[in-house]
């Protein structure tokens, strides 16, 4: 289920009251806690309050363009990336938000997508489903049980797709992004998008126009972005006046209809419905106090229901999802809270905008200010003018204007590339490039030749495949460099705009492979008159030079990548390197003293682009940190043994310089080094490096803090400062000593045969270095020893939970009890999120309807005996397992109370 409870007795200070015996499925909030007889009649007429909060969930794309991975952000540290430490603190989160009672234990646990209305952007939804699917999946879910809960109506919306500022675009590139917005969102939840969100919900009619062309039925605006409102005329009231709201006084609790300019005078006018968040309410959720406490949230909500006559009114509130959890630290407790207990007890009903509009039409229509969004007083010239929003530091913005026109004569450029080389090998290019979404949805082989087949103009040969997917692909990029973010913010040096410019900088290199058209001279040349206000750039020129063409990245490079890491770790015949397919062919490898040298034969293959390219590498390690490798076009059989027998009979002679003399006689004069691999792979292999050196280090640590442990404790014996360098060697020893027995202890926990005592000499070891640290005084600061105890505790309840066995029950808890203890003893601040989240599953799963089993056979002894034999799981193995929730923070409290 999507939401889980405890159940407390009605005496304590808990959420829900104490169980019903007849039911074991009663920790379903949206039946338990939502779904009485007034509320279903609230989803069927329009009746009375009904709340709606609005999260707009949404990262920038971040990715490389040309690895398709999102490389380590050290600002985002302890995380790899900020997409992760978001991640962290708010998607997860949300997805399993605790509610807690006085004593801090959780009493249930909430999926709020299932109450939130909400859109998530589709490129954090690809990086989401490959590195968190569950939390991808709760998504999902929730969306499926809020259709169940509202008619039909979920509360996911769509989202324009990679955020760019609509009115800003051209009129192909709005209904690209529309339509991939709404295929993305088709793919994910099964059903079509009845609203879609604007990135920045920025607007204007001509975007009205392409959202109901494209069937969007309404969207989600600032009260500041309408200009003036009136009742919907009617046969009664034929001319109804106009009433001025350009300040930002439209009544936001009713839904409107905006009426579009038709030349058919004789057909109704198209139209699109429209909803205003509350402005002071979402300010003060995003900037203010509205999110301390459920309690102060409901009354804030609650001082805009107006006292007039309407059957019905909407509060709605809309703000950055990463509000809940990121920007505001733990207020995903206070919305869950909000959901299942403050609203329904003020007889409140929690819904989205679909199904609002579903039970109430709008009754008034508005009109919009010409050009709009709710992040700029100045329409959008955030976008694209020095207008002064976004400005920091006293650094101006006059970048803007020229950075986006340089931009759009990009654009218009890789169109005409596009349309001309595209009309050669395509039925309607640009057709093609709407549905072009199917395959960034799914690169699978199979996708990619239906795609292919459905578009192609003839029988394409194994080139003109790779070329349309090239310059499908200059497409997509030419749509990413216009992501709102690149003009967002005060420097356009920025991660954000130097990102745009890798976009861009893919993207006609891309037009080059397949029309030999070079435009990067001519974009360079426009971006000289982008300003800086950095001293070392000066101008976008600069910014380009620096730090876009620095990070471009050759199919060498990749081989280069390949060849470097295979001398550390044995490389399969296949594996994926990044985006791309690594095809061994050949490999040698031999050492000569200090000297390796590997040489091989590669074939690489884009999984974006399906190119492919022969290869054939020499690579020599003379030690450290030194390396060099060579690497150029496979260019037969014949020729590549004679480069390989070269290579290896200079390794021979034992001389570096031969070996190197010879790689270049036989590759030419380019090679590659360890600075040129791939960051991720570069620190890997650094890290790899300096292991021998650490371990030495850790011998010489631990020998000083042996020949010297009598002094350590003579000088803590007598209160006296320990001299620093033997403070350090007690330190790392330590350390050394607790990271070793914690990888021996999870290895062998690992193995599925392991029998119930194995791993307690090193818990034993483990606790007894815990005892040696704290008399020591030692701090063990070791984000590894946190991780594997978190590991080994969730792993170690799934054994126990999965595969309950009475016989073991009673090690399995103990060892369990250990692992966290440890914790304690080492300080290490252990997070038992996973744990706790799994336990509580399997609470209401089977350990419930058990407790629920003995206490109604409790109620006749006979029934209790014959009940006792019956069941493998005794009142002990129960009660055990209850003491477990309450070691996981868990209120199971009255659970165990009731047990006969």
């Amino acid at each position: 289920m999507t939401s889980f409870f405890t159940q407390p007795s009605s005496s304590s200070s808990s959420l829900v009251p104490a169980p019903q015996l007849e039911s074991s499925d009663n920790h379903d909030i949206s039946e338990e806690a939502i779904a009485t007889d007034k509320t279903t009649d609230a989803l069927q007429v329009a009746r009375g309050v009904y709340i709606t909060i609005h999260g707009h969930f949404y990262q920038p794309p971040r990715e490389n363009p040309y690895l398709d991975v999102i490389e380590r952000q050290p600002s985002a540290a302890p995380f790899h990336n900020w997409n992760e430490r978001i991640h962290h603190e708010c998607y997860r989160p949300n997805a399993f938000a605790r509610i807690v009672n006085d004593r801090d234990e959780i009493v249930g646990i909430v999926n709020n997508y299932e109450y939130l209305s909400f859109n998530f952007g589709a490129t954090l939804l690809n990086w989401m489903e490959r590195h968190d699917v569950e939390v991808y999946q709760r998504i999902l879910e929730a969306d499926r049980k809020s259709c169940d809960r509202l008619n039909g109506h979920g509360n996911a919306i769509a989202q324009v797709y990679n955020h760019i500022i609509l009115p800003l675009a051209n009129e192909r590139d709005k209904l690209t992004q529309i339509r991939w917005g709404k295929a993305d969102f088709r793919s994910r939840f099964g059903r079509d998008p009845k609203g879609m969100w604007l990135a920045e919900t920025a607007v204007d009619y001509v975007t009205l126009e392409a959202l109901v062309s494209e069937g969007i039925q309404f969207i989600i605006l600032a009260p500041s972005q309408a200009q003036r409102c009136r009742p919907i005329f009617t046969p009664d009231q034929p001319e109804p006046e106009w009433q001025e709201v350009g300040g930002g006084q439209i009544n936001p609790t009713r839904p409107y209809r905006c009426y579009l300019p038709s030349l058919d005078q004789n057909s109704p006018p198209p139209s699109i419905d429209i909803f205003f968040y509350d402005g002071p309410i979402s300010r003060d959720m995003g900037f203010d106090q509205a999110l301390s406490n459920s309690h102060q949230f409901a009354g804030r909500l609650g001082q805009a229901v107006q006292g007039d006559q309407r059957s019905s009114q909407l509060i709605a509130a809309a703000t950055d999802g990463e509000t809940f959890g990121h920007h505001k630290g733990g207020t995903e407790k206070c919305l869950a809270y909000a959901f299942v207990h403050e609203f329904p007890n003020r007889g409140w009903t929690v819904t989205n905008f679909a199904h609002y509009l579903s039970i109430c039409a709008p009754a008034w229509e508005v009109e919009l200010k010409p050009v709009t969004a709710w992040s700029c007083s100045h329409g959008v010239d955030r976008w694209q003018a020095d207008c002064g929003c976004g400005s920091g530091g006293g650094w101006h913005q006059q970048w803007r204007r020229p950075l986006r026109d340089s931009l759009d004569w990009l654009r218009d450029q890789l169109g005409r590339v596009y349309e001309d080389a595209g009309s050669k090998l395509l039925h309607d290019p640009w057709k093609a490039r709407d549905e072009y979404i199917e395959v960034v949805r799914d690169r699978s082989q199979s996708t990619v030749k239906a795609f292919l087949g459905h578009h192609q103009s003839h029988s394409l040969t194994a080139a003109e495949r790779v070329d349309v997917l090239r310059l499908l692909e200059m497409q997509r990029h030419a749509l990413l460099m216009y992501t709102s973010c690149g003009w967002f913010f005060e420097e356009l040096s920025r991660p954000e705009g130097v990102q745009i410019l890798r976009y861009a900088a893919r993207a006609l290199e891309l037009a080059g492979d397949v029309t030999g058209i070079h435009l990067e001279k001519a974009l360079i040349k426009r971006l000289a008159t982008v300003p800086s206000n950095v001293d070392c750039f000066k101008n976008g020129a600069e910014v380009y030079r620096q730090l876009v063409t620095t990070a471009q990245i050759s199919l060498e490079q990749v081989a280069a990548h390949y060849a470097i890491s295979s001398l550390f770790t044995a490389a399969p015949k296949e594996q994926r390197v990044y985006c791309y397919t690594a095809q061994q062919v050949d490999y040698q490898l031999q050492r000569m003293g200090s000297l390796t040298l590997a040489v091989g034969q590669l074939q690489l293959t884009s999984e974006i682009t399906r190119e492919s390219v022969d290869l054939v590498f020499a690579v020599l390690h003379l030690g450290g940190w030194d390396f060099h490798c060579c690497i150029q076009p496979f260019s037969g059989r014949r020729n590549y043994s004679q480069m390989k027998e070269g290579v290896f009979t200079a390794l021979g002679e034992a001389s570096s310089a031969k070996v190197i003399l010879a790689m270049h006689r036989s590759f030419g004069d380019q090679s590659f080094s360890l600075q040129n691999l791939f960051a991720e792979e570069r620190h890997r292999i650094m890290q790899m490096l300096t292991q021998s050196t650490l371990t030495r280090l850790d011998q010489l640590y631990t020998q000083v803090y042996r020949d010297n442990y009598g002094i350590l404790m003579a000088f803590h014996r007598d209160g006296l400062t320990v001299p620093r360098e033997l403070q350090v060697a007690a330190e790392v020893a330590l350390s050394h000593r607790v990271l070793l027995s914690l990888r021996l202890l999870e290895q062998e926990l690992s193995d599925p045969l392991v029998e119930g005592t194995v791993g307690l000499g090193h818990l034993a070891e483990l606790e007894a270095i815990a005892a040696e640290a704290t008399q020591m005084q030692c701090p063990v600061k070791l984000p590894e020893a946190r991780q594997i105890l978190e590991r080994l505790i969730l792993q170690s309840l799934r054994n126990l939970l999965q595969a309950f066995n009475p016989a073991t029950l009673t090690a399995d808890l103990e060892r369990i009890q250990r692992f966290m203890g440890l914790g304690q003893q080492f300080n290490l601040n252990l997070s038992l999120a996973q744990a706790q989240e799994f336990y509580m599953r399997s609470l209401h799963q089977w350990i419930v309807p058990q407790c629920i089993a003995w206490i109604a056979a409790s109620q006749d002894l006979d029934k209790a005996a014959a009940y006792g034999k019956k069941s493998e799981i005794r009142l002990a193995h129960l009660r055990s397992l209850l003491r477990l929730g309450q070691l996981l923070a868990i209120n199971v409290t009255s659970w165990l109370e009731q047990l006969p």
